[in-house]
C-alpha cells in the first residue's frame, strides 16, 4: 500500500505549556527543511497535538521515513490512511479493507486502539475498539484478538479527519534544533566529537563547530575528513558553520617552550580559549567537547578541571560517562564511524607527548604558560585571523 499522509508524534514537546506552539513550529520548520532533499511536494501542518506530512505528489515512502528519522523532536512516524467518512459502519468497512491490504496473511493476533480526540464523534473509544475488533474477526476468522501482546496493532484516531494505521517507526526523540540556543563544538577527526555534537543537538541546541588544523603536519585530507564528518552530523542538526583555525604556530611555540609532558594539556587550554572567543563572537552560549572521563591523559578528572579553568562559558561533555564501546555504537548508528576511523591524523595526535601528565596541577601549568608570554597573545590573534568559515549542509 502506498501512503500519502504521515502522522508525526512527539513526546517531550507535549508537556510544554503555553509556549508549546514555539516547539511545534520549530519542529515543522525542520521537517520542511529535510523534505526539501526528498523528491516530491509536501505540506506540513499541525492539529490537536499531532503534526501531519501530506504528500502532494508521488513520493518514495521509504525516503520520506528515512528523512523524518533524522528530525529531532519526532517520537514516532506513522504512515496513515486518512478518511473523512463520518458514518461508523463505513469506517468499520474501511478498517477491514485496510487490514486486507496490509496483511495478506491473516494468521495474526491483533488489537484495536481507538482514540476519539474529537469528542463530537458519536461513538466512544471503547465502543470503537469493540465494534471494529468484531468487524475484523467477522471478516477474517483466522485472526485472533490478543490484548496483551498483539502481533498487529490497529490504530484508529478520530480527529478532524479519521486516521487508520498499524505501523509506527521510531524517531530520534529529543527537542527541535534551535529551541535551546546555540553552542560551539570542538570538532576533531575522531570518533567522539561528532557523537557529542549529535547528542547536544538532540536537546534542541543549534551547532557551530571549530576545527584546529596544523598544516603541514596535518594534510588537506585530514581537513576534508572533518568537513565530511560535519556534513554527516548536519543531516540531523541542519547547516553547521564550521570554523577552520590554523593552529600550527601555537603548537610549535608550546612544543619549543613548555615541558613536553604538559604539551597536550596546554594545547587543549589554548584550543578552549580560542573556541570560546569564536563562540562569543557568534552568539554561542556554551562549548561542546567529546571528552569521556579517563579515556586518555587529557581526560582525567584532574586534566578536565585544569582545562575548564580557562573557560567562562559552560562546557558540555555529553559523553563524560560513556565507555568507548558505547560511543562507537552511537557513531555507527548516526553514520559517522566509518569516516572517523579514516587514517588521517589530527593536530592532537601529531603533537602528543610520549609520557603526558595525567594529574596536572593548575598552578604548575599556569607557570609553564608564562614561558609563552612574549609570543602567545600575538599567535592567538594570528590564529583567529586565519579563521576559514565553511557552511556545511
Amino acid at each position: 500500500m502506498k501512503y500519502s499522509t504521515f502522522l508525526i508524534k512527539y513526546a517531550e514537546i507535549a508537556v510544554k505549556g503555553k509556549n508549546r506552539y514555539v516547539f511545534e513550529d520549530a519542529l515543522m520548520h525542520r521537517i520542511r527543511l529535510v523534505l526539501k532533499h526528498v523528491e516530491g511536494d509536501y505540506a506540513v501542518t499541525k492539529s490537536q497535538g499531532r503534526v501531519y506530512v501530506d504528500c502532494l505528489s508521488a513520493c518514495d515512502e521509504d525516503e520520506v521515513i528515512a528523512a523524518l528519522k533524522r528530525v529531532f523532536g519526532i517520537n514516532g512516524i506513522c504512515p496513515v490512511v486518512k478518511t473523512d467518512t463520518e458514518d461508523f459502519e463505513s469506517l468499520k468497512e474501511e478498517v477491514v479493507k485496510f487490514v486486507d491490504d496490509q496483511y495478506p496473511d491473516k494468521n495474526h493476533t491483533f488489537k484495536v486502539f481507538a482514540k476519539r480526540a474529537r469528542k463530537t464523534y458519536p461513538v466512544s473509544s471503547m465502543e470503537m475498539n469493540c465494534a471494529i475488533g468484531e468487524a475484523v474477526l467477522e471478516a477474517y476468522p483466522s485472526m485472533k484478538v490478543d490484548v496483551h501482546k498483539p502481533e498487529i496493532e490497529i490504530h484508529v484516531e478520530v480527529r478532524e479527519s479519521i486516521f487508520i494505521y498499524s505501523k509506527q517507526y521510531a524517531g530520534p526523540g529529543g527537542m527541535p534544533v534551535g529551541t535551546n540556543g546555540k553552542a560551539m563544538l570542538l570538532l576533531s577527526g575522531g570518533i567522539d566529537s561528532p557523537v557529542a555534537g549529535y547528542m547536544i543537538a538532540k536537546r534542541g541546541v543549534k551547532i557551530d563547530a571549530v576545527y584546529f588544523h596544523a598544516p603541514p603536519y596535518t594534510s588537506e585530507r585530514a581537513k576534508q575528513k572533518v568537513v565530511d564528518l560535519a556534513r554527516l552530523v548536519s543531516r540531523y542538526t541542519g547547516t553547521i558553520c564550521l570554523h577552520v583555525i590554523n593552529f600550527t604556530d601555537i603548537q610549535l611555540a608550546i612544543y619549543e617552550k613548555c615541558p613536553h609532558e604538559e604539551l597536550t594539556i596546554i594545547m587543549r587550554r589554548y584550543m578552549m580559549r580560542i573556541a570560546e572567543r569564536l563562540a562569543c563572537d557568534n552568539g554561542c552560549l556554551g562549548l561542546i567537547t567529546g571528552e569521556s572521563i579517563g579515556q586518555v591523559a587529557s581526560q582525567t578528572v584532574q586534566s578536565l578541571a585544569v582545562t575548564n579553568e580557562v573557560c567562562t562559558l559552560p562546557v558540555f561533555r555529553p559523553l563524560i560517562g560513556f565507555d568507548k564501546l558505547d560511543i562507537i555504537a552511537l557513531s555507527e548508528k548516526i553514520g559517522t564511524f566509518e569516516t572517523s576511523i579514516l587514517p588521517y591524523e589530527d593536530c592532537c595526535t601529531i603533537f602528543v607527548a610520549k609520557h603526558p601528565v595525567t594529574k596536572p596541577d593548575a598552578m604548575i601549568i599556569r607557570r609553564s604558560e608564562t614561558k609563552l608570554a612574549d609570543v602567545i597573545d600575538e599567535l592567538v590573534e594570528k590564529a583567529i585571523e586565519t579563521d576559514e568559515v565553511i557552511n556545511v549542509i
